[in-house]
């Protein structure tokens, strides 16, 4: 009963928006239309009125005479039916006079003027017949003539009728607009309704598979070591050495040593400034240890309270790529920095598939701080003493946070098409196999906040993917 619910629910919003789609496309139509009619409505409307009063006018004109011609006609069919039938009264009477004994009486005189009479009688017959045949197809013309003018006099006495009903300049626009566009309104309606559902029909059950079976992609040799994770939570502890240094975005930091020298770093990175400044790594809070001793700094989201903060250590050797948009901070140790290595796949399929053409491998040693929807979740593939290739863990793509370069990577249809129908899933998961690790948040779900984002973030969002932020 709930999903009946909800799919009227749907099913309503679906409608109004088609027809205040509807609505909006006649109104902007007629309103162009009133911007590039430059005549006065009243003036044009009475001109309108004059012409088609004179077209009714002439077709009614038309009409009387051809009513009055079929009148004619009739009157002439009528004539020539009495003539012909007179001509056989008369002729049967003269034969009967002239047949049998009376033809062998008969002066030869008369009898020669009889049968002159009879042929004369018998012909002027004939013509009426003939006469009468060809006043009737002349009637048939006629008549269709006739039906053919009671249906363009119907036709502009409606037009008449609707110009003087016409007081109104929206009505008439908006009119003339739905008559002049009113087809490909409705298509662009329909295609609203109608093309995302046989787009994702045909994306899933066509397209999808072809891209499935294609081979996976892998970033990095295999046998790297493996980096430690975390246990994720709403507030992180992490313990500065001597010597480590701290990048971290404001908004997650909650509490620190007052020991730790400060200052602000205006980029993570200036090798890649406009990656930064898209993933919001900019105007970070640098923190280093000078001292002997270790120093701590808690961190917790201070905006969000779905957030939650893992933290992936990489040991000398170690790399991971990861998105940058999830790195809340990042430490480089024993006074070093962390190195940032970009990997371009303008030429894979997957690349052009998923919409991601760059990805980020950072190289240890040193310690990601990331931040993720419910937390951060790290899967390891492919245990120690398994054959190589039986590790296999699909994840939804909008959960992926990071891998590890040594696994193979690679877009597979989502599970159910249900799902990516309803939009609760994207068409393609990542699917990962192999020996390594990856890091996904515990849930891809947004936060009611990120729900209302409109189209322009959306799209941003888009733009992001591409250049692997």
């Amino acid at each position: 009963m709930e999903a009946l619910l909800r799919f009227l629910t749907w099913l309503l919003k679906k409608l109004t928006f088609g027809v205040l789609l509807l609505v909006l496309a006649v109104a902007a139509l007629a309103l162009w239309a009133f911007v590039r009619d430059r005549g006065d409505f009243d003036l044009r409307r009475n001109e309108t009125l004059r012409a088609l009063t004179g077209e009714v006018k002439k077709l009614e004109a038309a009409l009387a005479d051809v009513e009055a011609r079929m009148a004619d006609f009739r009157t002439q069919i009528t004539a020539a039916e009495a003539r012909a039938i007179e001509s056989r009264r008369l002729a049967l009477e003269v034969e009967d006079q002239t047949s049998g004994m009376k033809r062998l009486t008969m002066d030869a005189a008369q009898l020669k003027e009889n049968d002159a009479r009879i042929a004369r009688l018998k012909k002027m017959e004939a013509d009426s017949k003939a006469r009468i045949v060809e006043v009737r197809e002349r009637l048939t013309r006629t008549q269709w003539e006739k039906d053919g003018l009671e249906i363009a006099l119907g036709r502009m006495r409606g037009q008449l009728a609707v110009v003087e009903a016409q007081k109104s300049k929206v009505e008439h626009y908006a009119r003339a607009a739905w008559e002049k566009y009113g087809r490909q309104v409705l298509a662009l309606v329909a295609l609203y309704f109608l093309g995302p559902p046989v787009w994702r029909l045909l994306a899933f059950f066509v397209f999808a598979p072809l891209i499935s079976g294609r081979a996976p992609v892998r970033l990095g040799p295999a046998g790297a070591p493996v980096p430690e994770i975390t246990t994720s939570r709403a507030a992180l502890d992490m313990t500065l050495r001597p010597g480590d240094t701290l990048w971290v975005k404001e908004k997650f930091l909650q509490a620190s040593d007052e020991q730790l020298a400060r200052k602000t770093r205006t980029l993570l990175d200036w090798r890649i400034p406009l990656t930064c400044a898209a993933a919001g790594l900019t105007e970070l809070i640098e923190m280093r240890n000078k001292t002997a001793g270790e120093l701590r700094a808690t961190f917790s989201s201070q905006t969000d309270a779905h957030t939650e903060l893992g933290l992936v250590s990489l040991p000398e050797g170690a790399t991971m790529i990861v998105r940058p948009r999830f790195l809340a901070g990042l430490v480089g140790t024993g006074g070093g920095r962390m190195r940032i290595r970009r990997h371009w796949r303008l030429f894979h399929v997957q690349a052009w598939v998923t919409g991601q053409f760059r990805h980020f491998e950072f190289v240890g040693p040193g310690h990601l701080l990331l931040a993720g929807g419910r937390g951060v979740r790290g899967e390891v593939l492919g245990a120690s003493g398994e054959p190589a290739g039986t590790g296999a863990r699909r994840v939804n793509s909008d959960a992926t946070i990071g891998f590890t370069p040594g696994l193979d990577y690679r877009p597979v249809r989502a599970e159910t098409f249900w799902a990516y129908l309803r939009g609760m899933n994207p068409l393609f998961d990542d699917l990962f196999e192999g020996r390594g690790v990856f890091l996904c948040q515990e849930t891809s779900a947004r936060s009611p906040f990120e729900q209302k984002r409109g189209a322009g973030e959306r799209l941003w969002d888009g733009v992001l993917r591409v250049f692997g932020v």
